[in-house]
């Protein structure tokens, strides 16, 4: 695959009125530490739990690619370091008006001091197939679009509301495999 897009990119995907099936797609495990690109070489951080030979709420056929969706982490020191709610989180790849609205939506709630760090996603659609980059600078081009595709996808109410389902956020039991 290139890194070439015949037609410019959608700012937003997926239906208004919601996810269509097959999703929500479900899938859990434990957080576990990557290479470390992510955050060094392309200045976005990243979390990662170990995917081989898995199917994907029950789908094999999920194709590799870019996804959006809502992660639940179980709390713990560790996904206290900078709460979206304190002035030191910034997360310069989103608007401000779109950062703001992320941030109210995914800190409603609280969360308590507890467990080991796992990982529970609810994956809500599709944006783009995987693929392959000549250059560093349009992975990263890239990326930043897929953010903000995210962010206008979740941002809106159909897609907000899932944001504060229970499976996000039940960790009791859960293994380091990812299921």
């Amino acid at each position: 695959m290139s890194n070439q897009h015949d037609s410019p990119r959608p700012l937003v995907t997926g239906p208004d009125d919601g996810p269509r099936p097959p999703y929500p797609l479900r899938l859990d495990g434990k957080v576990i530490k990557g290479f470390g690109r992510g955050s060094s070489e392309l200045a976005i951080p990243t979390a990662n739990i170990p995917l081989s030979g898995l199917s994907v709420g029950g789908h094999e056929d999920v194709e590799s690619g870019v996804y959006y969706g809502w992660a639940g982490l179980s709390p713990s020191k560790a996904t206290h370091q900078h709460p979206p709610q304190t002035q030191s989180f910034k997360y310069s790849h989103l608007s401000s008006p779109l950062q703001e609205t992320l941030s109210s939506i995914a800190t409603e709630g609280g969360a308590s001091e507890k467990g080991a760090v796992h990982m529970n996603l609810s994956i809500l659609g599709f944006i783009r197939p995987e693929l392959d980059y000549v250059s560093k600078e349009k992975l990263i081009e890239d990326i930043k679009t897929d953010i903000e595709v995210s962010g206008r996808s979740l941002a809106r109410e159909p897609y907000a509301k899932l944001r504060r389902d229970p499976y996000l956020l039940e960790f009791e039991g859960k293994g380091d495999e990812a299921t």
